[in-house]
């Protein structure tokens, strides 16, 4: 189930529509989560935006340049 919510958690950071999501999964992160790894989605993984397996993935393989509080969040959800 945690890589659900990051998976889920991946789509909403790099599409910054949480309404729309939040009503499809309730498995969302919260906004402060969504905060904390947007700049690092953006920065580092803007690529492979809207494919939520290859965020995540981008965000693991660079676990070392991503923020604390990214590296936190995904910690947080098991990741």
């Amino acid at each position: 189930m945690s890589k659900t919510i990051a998976l889920m958690f991946a789509v909403l950071v790099a599409s910054g529509s949480t309404a729309a999501l939040a009503q499809l999964n309730p498995f969302q992160g919260t906004q402060e989560e969504q905060a904390a790894c947007r700049p690092d989605v953006q920065r580092y993984c803007r690529e492979h935006i809207p494919d939520t397996f290859r965020i995540l993935a981008c965000l693991q393989n660079n676990r070392a340049r991503i923020s604390r509080a990214c590296r936190g969040v995904l910690e947080s959800h098991g990741q």
